[in-house]
């Protein structure tokens, strides 16, 4: 048994934040008490944890007082805000927005790929990009029997990676179009209902939006591999939840598929979803709501001997940012390294 830790969520209505909410329920998480934080538009709201009704609190200055651990979820600016507040109060703060993870005294934390570097913490700890975990964890086992050369990547983003309002727009979308009607935009630039685009993060001068930088520079750093070459190309689709990722892994050495389906299979965190006779392989329907990755339709690259193709689906709110979230958090309490005075 692990000693309960005294637990706030920042940015708790929000889809991530009420995931982290549930997860910590049905994962038994050890909450001494738990403190549940948005902003002032939601203070008064109340969400469930075990039974009990939770009032949502706004945040502020004294919020962090008596908490160890605090799960954000509100965005780059929110946690840039609080940040300094929360580790002076003595509290870890496991943060799921993309403010701290390129700084170099921040870990950049993935549980099945580098759990150690979560120990040398100074009260911050960094949750990848959804898409970056979702891609790590599926090729990261086989980068450790074989080394990875290149990583070309091709995303297929739902809208659940803009939030619980963006999947709300799709669907009211999508009724406009079948009732004949021009569909609204709000959250997203175009219309994503029926429709695809690039995804919207800002251009660089190169003509990489920072979601596919954010593949590119947090997989080097997750991997520890500074020279690692990978790009991305990240397009949002009309699914309501979990992403896709075509990718293509170049290895320094012929990797058999035979091989890589067997590491895949029984690698922790994935699931090898294959039905050849079918033509069944990973879906984001059948991703949704499960906390394991699905990898498919694994098989040779006609076009190099040493490369490799893979399909993977995964639940972008689920293991692509809360359930990674706590499981960091988990891994803090059973090594004993909730503590933001680590060095």
């Amino acid at each position: 048994m692990y000693k309960p830790v005294r637990v706030a969520i920042l940015g708790a209505t929000g889809a991530v934040g009420t995931e982290l909410l549930n997860l910590l329920e049905h994962r038994d998480f050890p909450v001494a008490s738990l403190k549940l934080l948005a902003s002032e538009r939601s203070e008064g709201n109340s969400l469930t944890f075990k039974g009990e009704t939770l009032l949502v609190e706004a945040v502020t200055e004294n919020s962090f007082r008596d908490i160890d651990l605090v799960l954000a979820s509100a965005g780059g600016e929110t946690s840039k805000t609080w940040a300094k507040s929360i580790v002076a109060s003595g509290a870890v703060m496991v943060d799921n927005s993309s403010a701290f993870r390129m700084e170099s005294e921040v870990p950049l934390v993935v549980p099945e790929i580098n759990p150690e570097t979560a120990k040398y913490h100074k009260g911050i700890i960094a949750n990848p990009n959804c898409t970056t975990i979702l891609m790590g964890i599926a090729v990261y086992p086989l980068h450790r029997v074989q080394p990875i050369k290149r990583i070309v990547v091709s995303t297929y983003q739902s809208a659940s990676g803009a939030g619980a309002r963006a999947m709300e727009e799709v669907k009211v979308q999508s009724q406009a179009i079948l009732n004949g009607n021009p569909p609204q935009t709000e959250i997203f630039p175009y219309p994503l209902a029926f429709n695809l685009f690039p995804h919207n993060s800002p251009l660089n001068h190169e003509g990489y939006c920072t979601e596919e930088m954010k593949m590119v520079n947090e997989t080097r750093k997750i991997f520890n591999e500074p020279n690692l070459r990978v790009t991305a190309t990240c397009i949002r689709v009309p699914v309501l939840r979990a992403h896709s990722e075509s990718v293509n892994l170049e290895f320094y050495a012929q990797f058999s598929v035979t091989d890589a389906r067997m590491i895949v299979a029984n690698s922790p965190g994935l699931k090898l979803v294959e039905d050849w006779t079918k033509n069944y392989f990973p879906m984001p329907m059948d991703a949704s709501g499960r906390d394991e990755v699905l990898v498919g339709r694994i098989r040779q690259d006609i076009s190099h001997p040493n490369s490799l193709e893979l399909w993977i689906c995964g639940d972008q709110i689920r293991k692509g940012a809360a359930l990674n979230a706590v499981q960091i958090a988990e891994l803090l309490i059973k090594e004993r390294w909730l503590c933001s005075a680590n060095k």
